[in-house]
């Protein structure tokens, strides 16, 4: 915490943008105390029923959370209803429950620390993996875990009571299920002591558009009901009984960013061309179902890439080829005639599914492994049944298909085979789909196939540079690895050239080229891609609108000369300079 006379400030992670100012609503939630003790043998089946007896609460709990999110209406009720379906799952046959079970029966542990002592080894497993998105999953089964103890503790759940309009709820932990109850009309922003960016409370904070701070060290003991609060989500601050001074400042900042997302939603219809008249296509990068709210509201061409994953994760089982295609149907749908490319499911290194890495150990699947379309086309029945109900889903609109990882000619081969063969069966069965075939792309984002992307644009119908990858790759750099993070640089010469070569070789095929990295989304670097000859930028939806205001205000041709200049530096700090005073003269 950082005293500045009558301020008290704190600092966490800002995972939802936005300055909210309201009175402090401190939630206690509360320590579950947890007994732990040897129970006799003979009781081993009454604790077994004792413990399935709380997940069938447990259940009905979750079941009540999903008919209320079905009650509602938007991306955020969609991805509820989708948390909540995992939630049950989890509570069925999952790891969380049949490793209870067995400390139960071989530990003869009783209920409540067979339930806890299994979550803090499935913690311990998920944590070793060092990313953020994956470590973020394990709050999901913490929830689910934390609510089976207290049915057996007879722990009551404490709801939110009905709040005054204004109120800033202050947590220990906010979870999905507690975001459930809050009411955007009501609420108007949260902070917590736990959580992380890539959490769904952080995702679903950013499509319901609620300004939250997470991971705010002492934030409960130095806040108290009735506080002045400021949240400020984008820089992850939180100011408990501001000054005057403070507050001023903070009102004014809240103003100025309000006038800025009026003038940027008054571009939402307005075609993203360039001042001297030259066409770009903004498409939305989508993880979740929840974010198809945000890809309506920026006005996103379509969406330039749709990470599959989230159909695989928090599941025991593989998705079946009907709960694939009635989620892509919808998303497909939705976007009313504009294009859907869909990213064939990327697992492996740090982001494991076990249902598909199966018995392969760790090394198989590493970031320099089994990743993407590698480890797909070991399981080709498993892409084949991806692939069939993509097919199905292009039936209801334009889609295109994505190939991760690809570094081969040969790859994209297999992957078209597999694609040929699944349209095959479909029509068999009398299944409609497209009579011509979804345009199937490789995405760009190891060296090598940036280097082989003549031989590669022969067999593809189109690329999408994935520049996160491809910098890391090309330079050797996790970003994750807090030693070497500051070295991660999108300028550096040798991946500027990767991104210049690729594109060329698309535009010498005749076949679209995209990027989609971060890059896309920061108006920083949107004169230098375009520059560079890209014509197509995929990004989070809330970047959209930002990128476009870059571009209508920018002279297309200027930006090509000065990427011609900045192509022939080899220093990516001249790089950044020039750069940057391109962008001051706009």
């Amino acid at each position: 915490m950082e005293q500045l006379g009558k301020d008290r400030q704190f600092t966490g992670l800002g995972v939802s943008p936005g300055i909210a100012i309201g009175i402090a609503h401190v939630r206690e939630t509360g320590v579950i105390d947890v007994p732990e003790y040897v129970i006799e043998a003979d009781t081993i089946e009454a604790e077994k029923a004792r413990l399935s007896k709380a997940v069938k609460v447990a259940q009905r709990q979750i079941r009540r959370f999903q008919g209320k999110a079905a009650a509602l209406s938007g991306a955020a009720a969609e991805e509820l209803v989708f948390l909540f379906d995992a939630y049950q799952q989890m509570l069925g046959d999952s790891r969380l429950v049949r490793g209870a079970e067995q400390r139960i029966e071989i530990g003869r542990l009783n209920a409540e620390a067979a339930v806890h002592n299994e979550v803090s080894e499935i913690a311990e497993t998920f944590l070793a993996m060092d990313d953020a998105y994956i470590a973020s999953r394990l709050d999901d089964i913490r929830e689910v875990a934390n609510r089976i103890i207290r049915n057996l503790t007879r722990t009551p759940i404490k709801p939110f009571s009905a709040l005054p309009a204004g109120s800033i709820v202050i947590t220990e932990q906010l979870t999905p299920a507690g975001m459930a109850q809050l009411d955007p009309s009501v609420v108007i922003a949260a902070a917590a002591t736990l959580g992380g960016a890539e959490g769904h409370t952080a995702i679903m904070a950013r499509a319901l558009g609620i300004p939250a701070v997470l991971g705010v060290p002492d934030l409960m003991a130095e806040t108290h009901n009735g506080d002045t609060v400021i949240i400020d989500g984008g820089s992850g601050r939180v100011i408990v009984d501001p000054s005057d001074k403070t507050l001023d400042k903070y009102k004014r900042r809240q103003s100025d960013m309000i006038d800025a997302r009026r003038r940027l939603a008054r571009l939402r219809d307005q075609p993203s061309v360039s001042r001297d008249g030259t066409d770009f296509g903004l498409f939305a990068n989508v993880e979740l179902p929840m974010e198809m709210a945000m890809v309506q509201q920026a006005g996103a061409r379509g969406i330039g890439l749709l990470r599959s994953e989230f159909l695989f994760m928090n599941r025991a089982r593989l998705p079946s080829e009907d709960e694939q295609y009635e989620c892509l149907r919808d998303l497909v749908e939705a976007m009313a005639g504009r294009t859907v490319t869909i990213r064939s499911l990327d697992v492996g290194a740090d982001k494991e599914v076990g249902a598909v890495t199966g018995d392969l150990d760790d090394s198989a699947a590493s970031a320099l492994g089994l990743r993407g379309i590698r480890l797909s086309l070991l399981h080709r029945d498993e892409l084949e049944t991806q692939f069939r109900a993509i097919l199905r889903a292009a039936a209801h609109g334009p889609v295109r298909i994505l190939l991760p990882m690809v570094s081969a000619v040969s790859e994209v081969h297999q992957a078209r085979d597999v694609l040929m063969r699944a349209a095959k069966k479909l029509r068999r069965r009398k299944v409609k789909i497209p009579a011509e075939l979804p345009p199937l792309g490789v995405m760009i984002e190891v060296p090598g196939a940036a280097l082989a992307a003549d031989s590669l644009a022969r067999v593809s119908d189109f690329f999408a540079i994935g520049s996160n990858d491809l910098t890391m790759y090309t330079l050797a750099i996790d970003r994750a690895n807090e030693h070497v993070a500051h070295l991660f640089d999108p300028l550096h010469p040798g991946v500027l050239r990767l991104i210049q070569f690729s594109t060329a070789a698309a535009q010498r095929a005749g076949i679209p080229v995209s990027i989609c990295g971060e890059i896309a989304g920061d108006p920083r670097y949107t004169a230098l891609l375009t520059g560079l000859g890209l014509r197509e930028l995929s990004m989070t939806p809330s970047s959209i609108l930002k990128v476009k205001q870059r571009i209508i205000g920018m002279d297309a041709r200027a930006a090509t000369q000065r990427a011609q200049l900045i192509m022939d530096q080899t220093d990516a700090g001249r790089i950044a300079t020039l750069l940057d005073d391109f962008n001051a003269l706009a």
